[in-house]
C-alpha cells in the first residue's frame, strides 16, 4: 500500500516517463515477451473505444447548455486553426527543400494503395459522405467529422429540451470525462507496452535507417510549436506569446505526446482552459472542435513525405508546385480523423499532385508506420497544445478588447 501510495503522489508525467524507460530496457532485454506488449495494445483500444463517445457528449452538452455569445470569438478561433494548419504545411515546404532528404525504398512491403484517396475530388467526396454518415456508425468508426456534425445538430435540437434534460446530458459529459481520466491515469503501462513493442521490433534501427526523415519531422513540428505558432499568437494579442505556448506544451502537449490521442487529450485540455479561467460556453466547443480540425502536426506529415518522395524519385518540384501542396495538405489534413490510417494515408494525394505514382508513395506510408511512434507522438502533441493555444488566444482577445488584464 505504501508503495502504490508513493507511486500515485507522483505527477503523470513522472509515471509516464517511468514506464517509458522500463519500456525501452525490457525491449532490448527481452525482445521475445510478447505479452508485455498486450499493455500497449489494451490502451491503445481503450483510449479510441472511449475518444468518439466522449467528443460527441461534450459538444451536444455544451451546446444544449450555451447561452450564446460567443460567435465572434468561435470565428477567431477557426481562423486561428486554419491559418496555423496553413503556415506549418509551408514552413514544411521550405524545411524540406532547406534540408533535402531522400529515403532507400526498395524492399519495403507495399501497403494497400486502394485504401488511399485517388485526387482532391475524392478527398472532398469522403469528407462529405463522413459528415453525413450515420452517426451510430460514425461512432463506432471513429469517424470524428460525422461524430462532431451530427454531435451539433443534437445540441442544437436539444436547446429547446426541458432543463432536466439538459442536466442530464451535462452529467452525461462530466462522466465521460471521468472515464477518460480513468484511462490516462493506466498511461505508465500502456506506454510501457507501446515502447517495447516498438524497441522489441525496430529497435535503433529506425534511428539508422530514417534518421534524416525523423530529424525532419521532429525539426519542422518543434519550430512549428516554438516559433511560428507564437508568433501568430503575438500578432493577435501583441503581448510576449511564450509564457502561454509552454504552458500549453507543458500541461497538454506532453500528455497528448504519449497518448497519441487529441480526442482522449480533450479532458486535459478542458481542465486547462478552466485553470486560464477561460469561458466554459467557448472552450467546450472549440477544444473538441479542435481535435478534428487543427492539425498542424498532419500538415507537416504530409508535406514532408510527399516532398521526400518527389526528392527520392528525382521529381524536379518547383516552389509554385510544393507551395500549391502546402495549401492542398492543409484541407486534407482537416479531415484526417476520418481517413483510415490518419495523416499517413493523405500522403499519396500529395505524391500524386508531382505525377510519382501510388506504389512508390505507399512504400512511403509504409516508412510512416515504421517511424509512427515518434512522427505519430509529435504529430498529436503539436495538434493538441494548439488547440488550447489557439482557443485562449482567441479569448484573451476579446479581454483585451474590454481591457481585462491577460493571466499571462
Amino acid at each position: 500500500m505504501g508503495i502504490l501510495k508513493k507511486w500515485n503522489s507522483m505527477s503523470l508525467i513522472v509515471r509516464i516517463l517511468i514506464g517509458l524507460v522500463i519500456g525501452a530496457a525490457l525491449g532490448f532485454i527481452a525482445p521475445k515477451l510478447e505479452w508485455i506488449g498486450v499493455l500497449g495494445e489494451l490502451f491503445v483500444g481503450a483510449l479510441k473505444a472511449i475518444a468518439p463517445i466522449l467528443v460527441f457528449v461534450l459538444v451536444a452538452s455544451s451546446l444544449a447548455n450555451s447561452k450564446g455569445g460567443n460567435m465572434s470569438k468561435f470565428r477567431t478561433v477557426i481562423v486561428l486553426y486554419l491559418l496555423s494548419t496553413l503556415c506549418a504545411a509551408i514552413v514544411s515546404v521550405f524545411s524540406s527543400f532547406l534540408f533535402k532528404v531522400t529515403i532507400p525504398l526498395t524492399g519495403l512491403d507495399a501497403v494497400d494503395a486502394s485504401a488511399a484517396p485517388q485526387g482532391m475530388a475524392e478527398v472532398v467526396k469522403n469528407l462529405l459522405k463522413s459528415i453525413i454518415a450515420n452517426p451510430v456508425e460514425a461512432l463506432a468508426s471513429a469517424n470524428y467529422i460525422g461524430i462532431l456534425f451530427w454531435a451539433v445538430v443534437f445540441g442544437i435540437a436539444l436547446k429547446l429540451a426541458a432543463p432536466a434534460t439538459k442536466q442530464m446530458m451535462e452529467n452525461l459529459a462530466d462522466a465521460v470525462s471521468k472515464v477518460v481520466r480513468w484511462v490516462i491515469a493506466c498511461a505508465p503501462f500502456g506506454i510501457l507496452g507501446l515502447m517495447y513493442t516498438a524497441v522489441s521490433t525496430s529497435g535503433a534501427e529506425i534511428f539508422k535507417t530514417y534518421g534524416q526523415l525523423i530529424g525532419l519531422l521532429v525539426g519542422t513540428m518543434l519550430f512549428t510549436a516554438l516559433i511560428v505558432n507564437p508568433i501568430i499568437v503575438a500578432l493577435v494579442l501583441r503581448h510576449n506569446p511564450y509564457p502561454l505556448v509552454f504552458r500549453c506544451l507543458r500541461q497538454s502537449g506532453v500528455t497528448a505526446f504519449f497518448t497519441r490521442s487529441s480526442a482522449a487529450n480533450i479532458p486535459v485540455n478542458m481542465e486547462l482552459c478552466k485553470e486560464l479561467g477561460l469561458d466554459e460556453d467557448l472552450y467546450s466547443v472549440s477544444i473538441p472542435l479542435g481535435s478534428t480540425i487543427n492539425m498542424d502536426g498532419a500538415a507537416v506529415t504530409i508535406t514532408i513525405f510527399s516532398l521526400v518522395a518527389a526528392f527520392t524519385t528525382g521529381v524536379q518540384v518547383t516552389l509554385p508546385m510544393a507551395i500549391f501542396l502546402s495549401i492542398v495538405a492543409t484541407f486534407s489534413a482537416c479531415g484526417t480523423s476520418g481517413v483510415a490510417g490518419g495523416s499517413l494515408m493523405l500522403v499519396p494525394l500529395g505524391c500524386s499532385l508531382f505525377g510519382i505514382s501510388g506504389d512508390i508513395a505507399m512504400q512511403l506510408v509504409g516508412v510512416g508506420f515504421i517511424i509512427s511512434v515518434i512522427q505519430d507522438s509529435l504529430e498529436t502533441a503539436l495538434n493538441s497544445s494548439g488547440d488550447v493555444l489557439f482557443t485562449a488566444t482567441a479569448e484573451f482577445r476579446d479581454w483585451k478588447k474590454q481591457g481585462k488584464k491577460l493571466p499571462l
